[in-house]
């Protein structure tokens, strides 16, 4: 009875008008709408950050806020309940098709967009991880959104036409030829991320190579589509991902974890400066602690080998074993990089004697330091051959130069000192033959 003494006097305010009842309608179903959103941001909000908090996801609660996934959410609610309830509004029974289809299909691109945003979440707490380093899930992801725009978009378009999404799908079935060709690079980048992920061909903070792409410098992001890699110079090359899967590149990390850098290295003495050591010159040497071993062994094998040549053959400089001065640097260089407490004694070592060029005998220097950090790989490196070159004229050795301008400059001014004195000396020669008379008169008295 009071229910329907309530409903009486409701009753009695209602307007009579049908477009009055339609517009209270109206009012009535955005007010539950905006009230609905109100209730559940605050449920899906308190729950949601409740239950990261307590299972020790701060992180996500975070990135779900600024990737906005619970707004987007809650933004479903009010177009769920027009959707619903527009049919309830008195006398808009032509707006009901077309306002319910549209409040259902916002529905669902609201629910879509939270599900993006949850995926892009995803990536920002997974980026903040040590994992990170070594498997990115970027691509994933956008693949993952990009599923969800067909989806959506399938839905979406089969909810405005009010036809099946099976019906949908089928109708994109015969365009497959054109959506394979407009998606060419789409799936192409798909193939080669999850290859070059699975096989761990490429990783973040990788040093990479790619001259046909100007590409030198270390991998910053790794994408569905492209791989973004920062130069030297601080410029930042974009790769297509399916290029790093098709065509060759150098990858410098396996270098960095060997914990050994190579320097391959070559001086080039002048020819015209090599030759044997004197009688007295190794004794000389042998003052040099690198070299006192190497030579106290090779003077042994010399006097052994020369001794069994005979006296008379042995007189001639040219029958016997002599040593050379380019061998005994490579001797010493070799004992240098033995002792050299930033070089790796576990890797290849050499000092090797190239083919002789026009520029002079290459000596190549081969081995690995102990840092592989650049600076530092450059510090050890250049004293290295600060070294070597200083220690070349104690053996007797000259490092090949070009004639430069200031050689040829000192050549002229010598060939023109000499010209002087030339022209001079005739000059001289010219006046005392002018004076005869002079000269024989001198002699008389």
């Amino acid at each position: 009875m009071e229910w329907d003494r309530l409903v009486t006097r409701l009753g009695e305010y209602v307007p009579t008008q049908a477009w009055a009842q339609t517009l209270v309608g109206i009012g009535a179903l955005v007010v539950v709408a905006l009230l609905a959103q109100w209730v559940g941001a605050r449920i899906v909000l308190a729950c949601a950050h409740r239950l990261l908090v307590l299972t020790g996801r701060e992180d996500w609660d975070k990135a779900l806020r600024r990737r906005r996934a619970y707004h987007n959410f809650w933004y479903a609610v009010p177009f769920a309940v027009v959707s619903v309830g527009i049919g309830l509004v008195p006398h808009a029974e032509r707006a009901v098709a077309v306002v319910g289809r549209l409040a259902h299909a916002g529905a669902w691109i609201c629910i879509f967009m939270a599900v993006s945003g949850g995926l892009s979440a995803w990536q920002d707490t997974y980026s903040a991880t040590t994992r990170a380093q070594t498997r990115s899930i970027k691509g994933y992801i956008q693949i993952g959104k990009l599923m969800l725009v067909a989806i959506c978009t399938v839905l979406v378009l089969s909810i405005l036409l009010d036809r099946s999404p099976l019906w949908m799908i089928s109708g994109l079935g015969a365009l497959s030829a054109v959506l394979l060709l407009v998606f060419k690079d789409t799936l192409l980048s798909l193939v080669a991320s999850t290859q070059l992920t699975s096989n761990d061909m490429l990783r973040i903070g990788d040093w990479i190579e790619m001259p046909q792409s100007n590409a030198d410098g270390f991998v910053r992001d790794i994408a569905l589509h492209t791989v973004k890699v920062q130069n030297w110079d601080n410029t930042v090359t974009t790769v297509p991902t399916y290029k790093l899967f098709s065509e060759s590149y150098r990858n410098y990390r396996h270098m960095f974890e060997s914990g050994g850098r190579r320097i391959k290295r070559t001086l080039r003495v002048d020819a015209t400066s090599v030759r044997f050591l004197a009688d007295d010159e190794p004794e000389r040497l042998m003052r040099f602690r690198l070299l006192h071993d190497y030579l106290e062994a090779k003077q042994s094998d010399l006097r052994q080998a020369n001794s069994e040549l005979g006296a008379e053959l042995a007189q001639l400089p040219v029958n016997r074993r002599r040593l050379t001065n380019i061998g005994t640097f490579r001797a010493y260089a070799l004992a240098y990089l033995k002792r050299h407490p930033e070089i790796r004694q576990d890797m290849s070592m050499m000092v090797r004697m190239m083919e002789p060029q026009s520029d002079g005998i290459p000596i190549e220097v081969y081995c690995f330091t102990a840092l592989t950090a650049w600076v530092e790989y450059e510090r050890i490196q250049g004293d290295v051959f600060d070294h070597l070159l200083a220690i070349l004229p104690e053996l007797g050795l000259r490092l090949y130069q070009q004639p430069s301008g200031a050689d040829i400059g000192a050549m002229g001014e010598g060939l023109g000192q000499a010209l002087r004195r030339d022209m001079a000396r005739e000059r001289a020669l010219a006046d005392a033959g002018a004076r005869p008379g002079a000269d024989a008169g001198a002699g008389v008295r």
